[in-house]
């Protein structure tokens, strides 16, 4: 009789090619690029409308990149911002700069003014590499920022004849291409790093202490922090998702809608993509019908994504008439996904969406369902190879909960940060004896798979009961005449806060308060229904399309304070 792991139950869930420990390189990131470009140097790396590029001829004009950041007085260790959609110039940049020895800041060019002075004064970037429709919002304030060198590209530079001119004449046409003073001395073309110069001299970071990334936190939960990666945190994530994902080879193809600002779509549309040997096919912006065509001619077969896209890209009325057969792997994190999208996508493509669980400080993932073996709906799966995972009280943080019991969810692991840049107080609540403490609010099954229940700061506390509003969330999606929705608690004097629902009716439908009560009285109890109903036409969201219940939050605290005046 086999004996059942009660400490870590997911180990004997595993698929049998997957072991509980992994061997890992104390390797730089880019290692993984190189020795792709060794095996499969004609293998294409990256496709873009007209142009592709080979690993080997990317190896090439990354190292380009790197001599010539080193010629511009690079220096290992500076922080270099990435602040561009997604093309293949984010992906050439950021192996560029690891390779010059430098320390990625990868920036969301949908910030504005507040955010990229945050940004770029907290990281102390040395060097900004951009796009030159983002000129006219970063020109007003490079007075404020300490950059030596400015790097500005265009979406034509990764074209070929035609394209490249015709989308040239057509900037011009809609007096759209701004006015730049490049001066060879701060504000620099592209072309100065790509082109042939300085000669490429090889840096070879230390993984376990020299930072690959500093990536700030989306600021959900308050002021952007700099989480610290390493090259070690990220090149172990990059080995646990090989080892879990152990099916998926170099014929595969990535469609690279994630932000690869963001380190989800950075891990796992760049990082993991290239050591796979898979080829990459940069997306710059979510638009949906664009992507059922690009899933056309691109003919992705690996699709990561996030829960919005995947519910988005369904309610297109004519999605039948598109082909979306080559797709056979969908990854989904960075929000729950309800069990009928879920089984509707595989009906429309027949391949399953995986779920699974990560965060920036944790690069990102830590939980996954396996690719083979049982998936449950609604869970984020077990923990990755090496990572060891609980769930403990929400008061101290100190006592282990057994299965079925709701408390915060702890990890640790090889890919778990190094710390928030310079906020050792901030490190130290959060690493606690080497168990990275998530804020979320989670359970485990006997099986040891796990449950997101909800975010230890968006607990509701109504009349002395505890409510999870991901609970609720979840009641007021399954409306037929809801296309959105989301809870969040707001102050009241006498049952200290209720619960209000922030409601988005699908398309041309008459939606009232009185159903959308009515409906959750059907299905929760008294206590979790929503005591006010506020209809929007949308809600405020990250880049990966998690619902800002902050935000939401801060709008009534200021309601609140100005009825108070």
């Amino acid at each position: 009789m086999v004996k059942k792991n009660t400490e870590r139950p997911w180990l004997d869930n595993y698929d049998k090619e997957v072991g509980p420990n992994l061997h890992y390189e104390e390797i730089p990131v880019y290692e993984y690029l190189d020795r792709i470009a060794l095996k499969y140097p004609q293998r294409k790396a990256i496709v873009f409308n007209n142009w592709k590029i080979t690993y080997n001829k990317l190896k090439e004009l990354t190292e380009t990149v790197a001599a010539n950041l080193r010629g511009y007085g690079l220096s290992p260790g500076d922080r270099v911002a990435i602040m561009l959609p997604n093309l293949p110039q984010t992906i050439i940049a950021y192996w560029g700069v690891l390779k010059a020895g430098g320390t990625v800041v990868m920036t969301n060019p949908l910030y504005m003014e507040k955010e990229m002075i945050h940004y770029f004064t907290d990281s102390g970037a040395k060097f900004l590499i951009t796009l030159d429709l983002l000129w006219p919002k970063i020109s007003p304030l490079m007075s404020r920022f300490s950059l030596n060198k400015v790097f500005i590209t265009r979406i034509s530079d990764c074209l070929r004849f035609p394209l490249t001119w015709l989308y040239n004449l057509k900037m011009h046409r809609e007096r759209k291409t701004p006015e730049i003073p490049y001066d060879d001395h701060r504000v620099l073309h592209w072309n100065k790093l790509v082109k042939k110069g300085e000669v490429f001299i090889k840096y070879t970071p230390n993984p376990r202490y020299d930072l690959a990334a500093l990536q700030y936190t989306g600021g959900t939960t308050g002021v952007s922090k700099g989480v610290m990666l390493t090259h070690y945190n990220l090149s172990a994530n990059v080995r646990q998702s090989m080892a879990i994902l152990h099916e998926v080879g170099p014929e595969n193809t990535v469609l690279g809608l994630l932000p690869y600002f963001h380190i989800y779509g950075l891990t796992v549309c760049v990082n993991f993509a290239t050591a796979i040997g898979a080829t990459l096919a940069p997306y710059p912006r979510f638009v949906p019908r664009e992507v059922l065509k690009a899933i056309e001619k691109v003919r992705p077969t690996i699709f990561p994504c996030a829960p919005a896209v995947f519910k988005s890209l369904l309610q297109q009325k004519d999605i039948d008439k598109f082909d979306l057969s080559p797709i056979n792997y969908c990854i989904s994190g960075s929000a729950p996904l309800p069990v009928e999208t879920i089984e509707k996508f595989k009906k429309m493509t027949g391949a399953e969406i995986i779920e699974g669980y990560g965060l920036t400080e944790a690069s990102p993932i830590t939980h996954l369902n396996p690719l083979r073996g049982k998936r449950k709906y609604g869970s984020i799966g077990m923990p990755f190879p090496d990572t060891d995972s609980a769930i403990v009280d929400m008061e101290l943080g100190t006592v282990k909960l057994p299965p079925g019991k709701i408390g915060e969810l702890v990890v640790k692991g090889p890919q778990v940060m190094k710390g928030y840049w310079n906020l050792p107080d901030e490190t130290a609540g959060a690493i606690r004896n080497n168990w990275l403490y998530t804020g979320d609010i989670a359970y485990m099954d006997e099986e040891g798979y796990f449950y997101i229940v909800d975010r230890k700061k968006d607990l509701i506390i109504t009349g002395g009961y505890n409510v999870y509003p991901r609970e609720i969330d979840e009641v007021l999606n399954e409306h037929p005449k809801v296309k959105e929705a989301v809870t969040v608690g707001i102050p009241n004097e006498n049952r200290g806060e209720i619960i209000k629902a922030y409601v988005v009716p699908k398309d041309g439908e008459d939606l009232t308060r009185a159903e959308i009560i009515s409906f959750c009285r059907e299905k929760l109890a008294g206590f979790k229904v929503p005591k006010k109903v506020e209809f929007r036409e949308e809600l405020p969201k990250t880049i990966v399309g998690k619902v800002l219940r902050r935000a939401l939050r801060e709008e009534e605290m200021r309601k609140s304070n100005k009825n108070s005046e």
